[in-house]
């Protein structure tokens, strides 16, 4: 991940925490119950980030539990997990795959749940959605940060799973984080003889860099 795209993401997560909903242009009749929603989903995880992650007195491993659980809640999280590993899913054993899903989902969790507690007064503005690919669904909206700072667009990919919707990827300012963090994931076990124990082994440094 570019030392630009950590920027980015270090400012949009935590905006969930203030949202705000702008005027979406009308979609096709057909698929005007789908889009909004979606967007509904969007505006329904931030709530919930607002009464659990913001809560007063919580401590540091009370909020990582509550991000944990809207984590797993609203995304796809093993489909992600499986998608970012790549090729190397299907090369890895079955011992592997599940240390690899351990150890992803304790990183995203040490990694981003602290900064809910570092809210600065950004702002998420959802604003239009639109079917893509059939399958898809893309909520557009904005972070809207304080001191004149320059807005950052953000984009939700959620998919349809049974009678609700999980997201799927997240493109801040275009750039994929999925797709991104995928390269970084390659660049890691390619360097370690395409083992993919070579990327666990980084997984668990960085792990106890942020414990």
């Amino acid at each position: 991940m570019t030392a630009r795209l950590r920027r980015l993401v270090t400012a949009f997560l935590p905006v969930f925490l203030v949202v705000t909903i702008s005027a979406a242009p009308p979609a096709l009749a057909d698929d005007v119950a789908t889009t909004e929603q979606a967007r509904t989903f969007i505006v329904g995880l931030a709530d919930k980030a607002v009464q659990s992650l913001t809560a007063d007195g919580i401590d540091k491993m009370e909020r990582r539990k509550r991000f944990r659980g809207l984590m797993l809640e609203y995304f796809a999280f093993k489909g992600i997990a499986k998608w970012v590993l790549g090729r190397y899913w299907r090369r890895a054993t079955a011992d592997e795959r599940d240390e690899y899903l351990k150890l992803f989902e304790e990183l995203m969790v040490v990694v981003y749940a602290d900064r809910f507690a570092k809210y600065s007064g950004e702002k998420l503005e959802v604003g239009r959605s639109e079917v893509r690919g059939g399958t898809d669904i893309l909520v557009h909206s904005v972070i809207q940060r304080p001191e004149g700072l320059k807005p950052v667009e953000v984009a939700w990919r959620l998919r349809q799973k049974d009678d609700t919707y999980k997201i799927v990827d997240v493109m801040v300012e275009g750039l994929s984080m999925g797709l991104t963090q995928q390269k970084e994931f390659s660049s890691v076990i390619r360097k370690n003889g395409g083992k993919v124990r070579g990327l666990l082994d980084e997984l668990k440094k960085r792990l106890e860099a942020n414990t």
